[in-house]
């Protein structure tokens, strides 16, 4: 299992690999919670949220969640943790640039994603 710790390394030399425009006006940074985080539409405790991109009154930041990455991806080495997390790392800055762009694509596209999960599990 990876620890919180190389989770954390990990996460550093991902982000670090990105241009840093990518980042501007990311004015929260990036945030590694401990815990987990169960997606509203899970139907049996088995859809995780691995990041998110939030916009508050705190300002712009993006939270990936280290306690359902150990749940999903707990089976895999950790090359395969890796490009996992750097998938969902890219995926939430593309969010934070998109939301600066005025578009909404990706959005579009998880919410899709959620309505195939549901169907999957035979909600309409």
């Amino acid at each position: 299992m990876i620890s919180y710790e190389e989770c954390g390394q990990m996460l550093d030399e991902i982000a670090d690999e990105l241009p840093i425009e990518l980042y501007r006006e990311l004015n929260g940074g990036i945030v590694l919670e401990r815990g987990h985080r169960m997606h509203p539409c899970a139907v049996n405790n088995d859809l995780y949220i691995l990041g998110v991109y939030v916009r508050d009154i705190l300002g712009k930041r993006i939270i990936l969640y280290y306690g359902s990455f150990i749940k999903v991806f707990k089976d895999k080495t950790k090359d395969e943790y890796y490009e996992h997390l750097k998938k969902t790392l890219r995926h939430e800055v593309l969010h934070h640039n998109e939301f600066l762009a005025g578009c909404n694509d990706l959005v579009f596209y998880d919410d899709e994603r959620i309505k195939q999960y549901l169907n999957s599990r035979g909600y309409k």
